[in-house]
């Protein structure tokens, strides 16, 4: 994340052109204190285009106090706007996003009354957490951790410094969370993983969970993705690694750093996946495999075999028509006869 100092008011057009390592031309004091497409913004407003060509004409009537444009665009600054230049334009707005959003994510440091923290509980001085929460015996929350309303912080669990908490947040016990990492609402880190041994006739019995999850600094966890305990021992998840809405990563599963994760993916038990990977919606991937670093999956594929080289990888048939499909489908079966 960029160096923002700013805060109460927004940013000057020269500090954020300072922030993102780019070039500023026009106004270095223009106050910025939202982000808005092209069409919409107003004085006080960011924007950002890619195609200087294609979208020459918006950007000529748009009414944005600054916007982000790429460092070779045919572009001059003229009164009441200003420019900032930059190598790649849609990286600094994600930056400059993350500047403006650092205000949304501000809290005032205090617990709140209807909060319960357990008197062998850890929580740092400039710490929030908020109505409903609650915080088990021999937690440890970190300096400018955000605990949410109603969020559940085990016994044992350790939050890293300015890791956000939104609302409804479960961390169960013997959970490590990094530091600058934001987990969304309901999500569920450290149930049990989905483990039972047949007993026959007499049906299935249960394996206790007994390792933990762990979690790199500077992870995003969408809300309602599950990350499951291991067996014995911790499910891992690396620094950097973003993962979408409605994953459900099963025990003992190693996710390398860097990794983003579409939403509704699921993961099986004690999958390895490596670094800078990247994983499309709804795609499945069986346990125990291993998957190599460099790798994209694209979306509704299901891995059977582990990838062991870098590159792209897709299954799967796209839709046809009803008519279309009836037929291929019937020419399938008579093959396998």
């Amino acid at each position: 994340m960029p160096r923002c100092s700013e805060t109460d008011g927004g940013y000057s057009a020269r500090s954020l052109a300072q922030a993102l390592d780019g070039r500023l031309a026009g106004d270095g004091e223009r106050r910025i204190t939202g982000l808005s497409p092209l069409a919409t913004a107003g004085p006080g407003d960011l924007s950002f285009v890619i195609d200087t060509q294609r979208q020459d004409e918006a950007l000529r009537a748009s009414a944005a106090g600054v916007i982000l444009v790429p460092e070779r665009a045919d572009v001059e600054a003229v009164p009441g706007r200003t420019l900032i230049h930059l190598d790649d334009v849609y990286l600094g707005y994600a930056r400059a996003s993350q500047c403006l959003g650092a205000i949304r994510r501000a809290r005032t440091a205090g617990v709140h009354p209807g909060a319960f923290v357990d008197p062998a509980a850890r929580v740092a001085a400039d710490a929030f957490v908020g109505p409903g929460a609650v915080i088990g015996a021999g937690a440890s929350v970190g300096s400018g951790v955000v605990v949410e309303a109603r969020c559940v912080v085990g016994e044992g669990v350790t939050i890293g410094e300015g890791t956000f908490l939104h609302p409804g947040v479960s961390l169960l016990a013997g959970v490590v969370v990094g530091e600058r990492c934001i987990l969304h609402s309901g999500c569920v880190i450290g149930a049990d993983g989905f483990g039972f041994a047949s007993a026959g006739a007499q049906g299935w019995e249960k394996i206790e969970q007994l390792g933990g999850v762990e979690i790199g600094s500077d992870v995003e966890i969408g809300a309602n993705t599950t990350i499951d305990r291991g067996a014995l021992q911790a499910t891992r998840i690396g620094t950097g690694v973003k993962i979408d809405n409605l994953v459900h990563v099963a025990h003992n599963v190693e996710i390398g750093d860097h990794t983003a994760i579409a939403g509704c993916v699921g993961i099986a038990g004690s999958a390895r996946i490596g670094a800078h990977c990247a994983i499309g919606g709804g795609a499945g991937i069986l346990g125990h495999l291993s998957i190599a670093d460099h790798v994209t999956i694209h979306a509704m594929t299901l891995v059977t075999r582990s990838i062991d080289r870098s590159g792209h990888y897709a299954s799967g048939v796209p839709h046809q028509e009803a008519r279309l499909w009836n037929r291929m489908l019937a020419r399938l079966r008579r093959l396998a006869r």
